[in-house]
C-alpha cells in the first residue's frame, strides 16, 4: 500500500485524474454535438473517403508516444512466446466474434440494424486505443505491439470473410434472418494503414534514429517523458470529436443507447474477465496477462463505423451502433485498468515484471 501511494504521488495531474478527464471529454463532446449540431457537419466534412481526419489525427497523436516506447529490438523475444500468441488468437478471433454474435441476437432480436452494427464491432479487435489501456495497466508493450500488428494483418485478410460468415452463413444454419453484405478490402486496408501503420512507422523510426543519434539515456529519460503526455491529450481529443459527431443522435434517443449499451457492457466484461483468467491459469506473467486481457476486450470501432458508413450510410443505425461503442468501452476499460492494477498485487513478485 505504501508503494502504491508513492507511485500515485509521482503521477502528474493528468494521469492521476484520468477517469475524470475522460468523463469530462465524453460529456463535452456530447454537449457540443447536442447544442451545436453544426459542428458535426464541420468535423464530418474533413475526411478522406470514410476516414474522419480529426479522428485520425487524434488517434495518431494518441498512439505515437506509446509506440515510440516499444523496444522493437525485443519483438523477436515476444514472438517466441507461443502460449501468448495462441491464447490471443483463440480469444480474439474465436471467442470474440462468437460472443458478440450471441449477445447481439439475444438482446436485439427485433432490431436488425443495431444487431448488424454490433456484430461488425465484434469482428475487429482494437488496434489503437488498446495500446493506451495496456500502457496504463503496466502491460507488456512489446507483446502488445506484436499482437496489435498480427491482428491488423488478420483484419485486412479476414474481416470480409468473417462478416459474410456471421451475417449470412451462421444465421442461415441456425434458421435466423440472413443479410448479404459486400465489404471493400481496400477500405479495410486503408483504415488499418491510417490507424496503425502510420503511428507504428513513426514510433519505430523515432526509436531507431533517437537511439543512434542521442543514445538510450537521452531517449528514455528526456524524449519519452516529453512525448508521453501527448498520448493522453490525443485520447481526450479523440473522445471529444467522436462524441461530438454523434452527440445529437445519442442524447435525443437514450433508450436506443441503453438497448445497445447492455450487450456491449456484457461483452467487454466477459471478454476481459475470461482472458485475464485464462492468462493467469496458463502461468503468464502479469504484464502479459494484462496485455492478453485488454487485447481481447477492445474493439476497432473506427473500422466498424467506416464499413457501416460505406455500406449503409453515415446516418444509418449500423453506424450509430458503432459510435455508441466507445461511449461504453471507454469508461468500462478505464475501470478495468484499475481492476487490473489491483489484481496485479495477487501475482507472485517474480511474475509482476
Amino acid at each position: 500500500m505504501d508503494e502504491d501511494r508513492a507511485v500515485l504521488a509521482r503521477l502528474s495531474l493528468l494521469d492521476r485524474y484520468l477517469p475524470l478527464w475522460i468523463l469530462l471529454a465524453m460529456a463535452g463532446g456530447l454537449l457540443l454535438g447536442r447544442f451545436f449540431p453544426a459542428i458535426q457537419g464541420w468535423l464530418d466534412a474533413v475526411r478522406i473517403g470514410n476516414t474522419s481526419l480529426p479522428i485520425a489525427l487524434g488517434l495518431l497523436l494518441m498512439m505515437y508516444p506509446v509506440l515510440a516506447k516499444v523496444h522493437y529490438e525485443d519483438l523477436g523475444q515476444a514472438a517466441r512466446d507461443r502460449r501468448l500468441l495462441q491464447l490471443s488468437l483463440l480469444l480474439v478471433w474465436g471467442l470474440g466474434p462468437a460472443l458478440m454474435f450471441a449477445l447481439a441476437w439475444l438482446f436485439l432480436p427485433g432490431q436488425p440494424e443495431f444487431r448488424t452494427g454490433l456484430i461488425l464491432i465484434g469482428l475487429a479487435p482494437c488496434i489503437a486505443m488498446v495500446l493506451i489501456w495496456i500502457d496504463l495497466a503496466r502491460g507488456d508493450r512489446e507483446a502488445a505491439a506484436l499482437l496489435v500488428a498480427i491482428n491488423a494483418i488478420i483484419q485486412v485478410l479476414a474481416y470480409a470473410l468473417l462478416g459474410g460468415f456471421y451475417l449470412k452463413i451462421l444465421p442461415g444454419w441456425l434458421g435466423l434472418a440472413t443479410q448479404d453484405v459486400a465489404f471493400s478490402m481496400v477500405e479495410i486496408a486503408a483504415a488499418v494503414l491510417v490507424f496503425l501503420g502510420l503511428p507504428l512507422l513513426a514510433g519505430y523510426l523515432s526509436r531507431r534514429i533517437g537511439l543512434r543519434l542521442k543514445g538510450p539515456r537521452w531517449y528514455e529519460q528526456r524524449f519519452i517523458p516529453f512525448i508521453s503526455p501527448f498520448a493522453l491529450y490525443g485520447l481526450l481529443f479523440t473522445i471529444v470529436v467522436m462524441f461530438a459527431l454523434q452527440g445529437q443522435a445519442i442524447t435525443s434517443d437514450p433508450l436506443t443507447v441503453a438497448a445497445v449499451a447492455l450487450p456491449l457492457l456484457l461483452y467487454f466484461a466477459i471478454m476481459w474477465s475470461v482472458a485475464f483468467a485464462v492468462g493467469r491459469r496458463n502461468g503468464l506473467s502479469y504484464p502479459k496477462t494484462a496485455t492478453l486481457a485488454f487485447t481481447a476486450a477492445g474493439n476497432n470501432f473506427e473500422l466498424a463505423i467506416a464499413v457501416s458508413i460505406s455500406v449503409w450510410g453515415v446516418s444509418s443505425r449500423q453506424a450509430l451502433a458503432g459510435v455508441i461503442g466507445p461511449l461504453i468501452e471507454v469508461p468500462v476499460l478505464v475501470a478495468l485498468v484499475y481492476v487490473s492494477l489491483w489484481l496485479r498485487r495477487r501475482f507472485p513478485a517474480r511474475a509482476i515484471g
